[in-house]
C-alpha cells in the first residue's frame, strides 16, 4: 500500500515529543497510544505497532516493573503487530518494547504516566455550552494557516467550504470574551488531524487520532486551551467520531485487516434511516445499512464488533481525558455506530471516569426516537447508557412557535406545551441537550430580515434557558449572526466577525459592534450571567400552564425557590387573570430579569405583544 509521507513526517515529531519515542534505523513507523496510565481500573491496554513486516517479530518488554504482555495478536496485514499490556501493579515508568526476528531487530520506548484522580465535575444542566468551529472562529496566527506537506493546500476565507485559518489560539486568546458573556462549557467541533484533500475544515474526517491537526496547532495547544479555560471556570467538550474515519487514515490506506471496516472496506452508503436502529418492526436489511454503511464516501465506517477496533477507539478517548482534562465528550452520529460497542465504551468511560458526561448525536425528529438512545430509556429495549442526547424536536419547535401566532390549541407556544407534555417518554429530561441551532442547521436566525427581529429571539432564548436540560447556543447567536442552508453547508459556518486581522467588524469588542450586535450581546449576557448562579432553573421541577388568551406559562421550582415564565405569543397586548397561576406565584412582586424591574402580581397582569417575563422569586 502507498504511505503517507506527511503522516509519518507528523508521527515522527509527536513520538519525539511525548513517550512512544523510536530508535534510529529502525522500521516502526508509528505507536499509538502515545503512552498510557498506571491506576486505570481496566488494567490492561492495547498498544498497536505498525511497521514493515513487523508481524513475525517478538515482542518483549525492557527495564518494566510489574508490566507484562498479556496476549500477542498478529492480523492480515504484516505491517502491524498488536500487543496487550498488563499494569497491573504497576507503577509510573518509562521502559522498551524490543522486537526481534533473529539479527533483525527493533525497539521503541514507552512510558506509564501517573493518572489523575478525577474529582472535576462534568458538564450538565447548571452549564450553557458554547459550540464552535474552530477553523470559523478566530485566527491566531497565519503561521499554521497552510501546513508544507498536508493535501489541502487552499486557505481563504472566500471559499466557503475551504479552510479559513482558525485556530487553537484564536479560541484561547478570546476565552475571556466567553467569559464575560457567560458560556460555562466550550465545545470545538473536532480539532484532530483530518489531512484530506478538500473540505478538511469540518474535522469530522479523522486521519489521526492521537495528534491535534497542525493547521489549529499541537497536542500541546489543545492542552494549554483546555487549562486557560479551566482558569477561567470554563469547562470543555472534545468532539469524537467512532463511527467514521477519514479515508487518507493509515488504518484504512493500510488496513490491519478488511473487517476492520464495514463491508470489507468497500464503499456501501448508509441509508440514513436511524430511525430503524430501535424499530421493534424493521427489517434486519434496514438496520445493517443503516449502521454498516459509509456516511459519505470519503468517511469509511468502522467496524465496532471488532473487538480490536473497539478497543482502539474506546482508548483514543480515554487517552485525550486523562491528557488533556477535558470534562466531557460529544459524540458524533450516535446511532450509525454498533450498539453494544457504543454501550461498552460508556461502561468504560463511567468507571475509568465517575459522573463523566457524554453527550450523543441522536438526530431523530420525535421525542420517543430520541429517547430510546438515553440512558435507563423507559421505551427501549435495550440500555443504551448513554448520559445525554440531543433534543432534536425541541430545537424543530423553537424554530416556528415564536412566529407563529399562539392560539389555545395547535398553534405557537400551544405546540409547545403538548411537546413537553411528552416528557415523560425521557429517562431524564435534565441530561437532554437544547439549542436553537448548530453547525448542520439553519442558523436560528435564517436571514436578516429574522436577525432584525429583536423579539423573536429574545422569546426562544427566554425558552432556552429557563426550560429543562442542558442549553447550547450556537457560536455567533450572541451577535445576530444570520444564515440558511440555502447557500450550502459553509454559509452556517461563517467566520465570527472580529476574528481575523484586517476584520471592519470586530464582534468581540463593544467599539467594534453594530447596535443591533451590541442588542444581541446584551441580551445574551445578561440572561447567561443570571442563569449561571441559578440553581432553580438548573435542575428545578418543571410545572407549566396550558395556554390561556395566547400566554404560556411555566415555572421552575427547587428547594423552595421558583422562576416563573410567562410569554405572549400574540401579536396583541394580553391581560391575563393570575389566579390560575397561583401556585407558581409565591409572592405578590418580583424582579423581572428581562428589564431588572420589579413587577407587581395582583390580580391581572398585561403583556405587551410578544413580551416575555422571567420573574425570579
Amino acid at each position: 500500500m502507498r504511505r503517507i509521507s506527511f503522516f509519518m513526517i507528523v508521527v515522527v515529531s509527536i513520538l519525539t515529543a511525548t513517550t512512544a519515542k523510536a530508535k534510529k534505523n529502525e522500521v516502526i513507523d508509528f505507536v499509538h497510544p502515545l503512552c498510557w496510565y498506571s491506576g486505570m481500573e481496566n488494567h490492561v491496554f492495547q498498544i498497536l505497532i505498525h511497521g514493515d513486516n513487523i508481524s513475525d517479530m517478538t515482542p518483549s518488554l525492557e527495564n518494566a516493573a510489574s508490566l507484562s504482555i498479556d496476549e500477542v495478536v498478529k492480523v492480515e496485514n504484516p505491517n502491524y503487530l498488536i500487543l496487550y499490556i498488563d499494569t497491573k501493579g504497576a507503577g509510573p515508568q518509562q521502559f522498551q518494547v524490543k522486537l526481534t526476528n533473529g539479527k533483525r531487530k527493533a525497539a521503541f520506548d514507552y512510558e506509564l504516566k501517573q493518572k489523575v484522580p478525577f474529582n472535576r465535575k462534568s458538564f450538565d444542566a447548571s452549564d450553557v455550552v458554547y459550540l464552535l468551529m474552530p477553523d470559523r472562529f478566530a485566527n491566531g496566527t497565519r503561521e499554521n494557516d497552510v501546513v508544507k506537506g498536508m493535501r489541502e493546500t487552499v486557505c481563504d476565507s472566500n471559499i466557503p467550504m475551504a479552510r479559513h485559518g482558525g485556530d487553537l489560539k484564536g479560541i484561547t486568546d478570546r476565552l475571556d470574551y466567553l467569559a464575560e458573556l457567560g458560556i460555562t462549557v466550550i465545545w470545538p467541533t473536532p480539532v484532530l488531524e483530518n489531512d484530506m484533500e478538500v473540505e478538511s475544515y469540518h474535522g469530522y474526517a479523522i486521519t489521526n487520532y492521537y495528534n491535534v491537526d497542525p493547521r489549529f496547532g499541537t497536542n500541546e495547544d489543545y492542552r494549554n486551551f483546555v487549562s486557560q479555560a479551566h482558569q477561567r471556570g470554563i469547562k470543555v467538550i472534545k468532539d469524537l467520531v467512532f463511527n467514521h474515519c477519514g479515508s487518507f487514515n493509515p488504518l484504512f490506506t493500510d488496513m490491519p485487516q478488511k473487517d476492520w471496516f464495514n463491508f470489507d472496506g468497500q464503499y456501501v452508503q448508509s441509508s440514513y434511516r436511524t430511525a430503524a436502529v430501535a424499530d421493534v418492526n424493521a427489517s434486519q436489511f434496514d438496520r445493517t445499512r443503516t449502521v454498516d454503511g459509509w456516511f459519505v464516501k470519503t468517511m469509511p465506517d468502522w467496524n465496532q464488533k471488532n473487538r480490536l477496533v473497539r478497543d482502539y477507539l474506546i482508548q483514543t478517548s480515554i487517552w485525550w481525558i486523562e491528557y488533556a482534562q477535558i470534562d466531557g465528550i460529544r459524540q458524533d452520529t450516535y446511532p450509525y455506530c454498533d450498539f453494544d460497542a457504543m454501550v461498552e465504551w460508556c461502561e468504560r468511560i463511567d468507571k475509568e471516569f465517575p459522573g463523566f458526561n457524554i453527550v450523543g448525536e441522536a438526530w431523530i425528529n420525535n421525542n420517543v426516537g430520541v429517547s430510546v438512545w438515553q440512558k435507563d430509556s423507559k421505551l427501549a429495549s435495550r440500555n443504551s447508557k448513554l448520559k445525554s442526547v440531543m433534543d432534536f424536536p425541541l430545537m424543530s419547535l423553537l424554530n416556528y412557535v415564536c412566529d407563529e401566532n399562539t392560539d389555545a390549541w395547535d398553534h405557537g407556544f400551544a405546540r409547545l406545551y403538548e411537546y413537553l407534555g411528552q416528557d415523560g417518554v425521557f429517562a431524564d429530561t435534565n441530561h437532554l441537550l437544547t439549542f436553537l441551532d448548530n453547525h448542520d442547521t439553519d442558523r436560528f436566525q435564517k436571514n436578516e430580515v429574522m436577525a432584525n427581529d429583536t423579539t423573536r429571539y429574545k422569546q426562544a432564548l427566554s425558552l432556552l434557558l429557563t426550560l429543562r436540560g442542558i442549553p447550547q447556543l450556537y457560536y455567533g447567536n450572541e451577535v445576530g449572526m444570520a444564515a440558511n442552508k440555502s447557500k450550502g453547508d459553509g454559509a452556517l459556518r461563517q467566520n465570527f466577525p472580529g476574528g481575523w486581522p484586517g476584520d471592519v467588524n470586530d464582534a468581540f469588542s463593544p467599539e467594534g459592534r453594530t447596535d443591533l450586535q451590541n442588542w444581541y450581546y446584551n441580551t445574551t449576557r445578561n440572561l447567561l450571567q443570571w442563569r449561571k448562579t441559578n440553581e432553580t432553573v438548573h435542575y428545578g421541577k418543571l410545572t407549566h400552564f396550558h395556554v390561556r388568551d395566547g400566554v404560556y406559562v411555566y415555572a421552575r421550582t427547587y428547594k423552595g425557590k421558583t422562576v416563573t415564565v410567562l410569554i405572549n405569543g400574540t401579536k396583541d397586548s394580553a391581560t391575563i387573570q393570575l389566579e390560575p397561576y397561583q401556585e407558581v406565584l409565591p409572592a405578590k412582586s418580583a424582579l423581572n430579569i428581562i428589564n431588572h424591574q420589579t413587577v407587581n402580581l395582583n390580580q391581572t397582569l398585561v403583556l405587551r405583544p410578544k413580551e416575555v417575563i422571567i420573574l425570579d422569586f
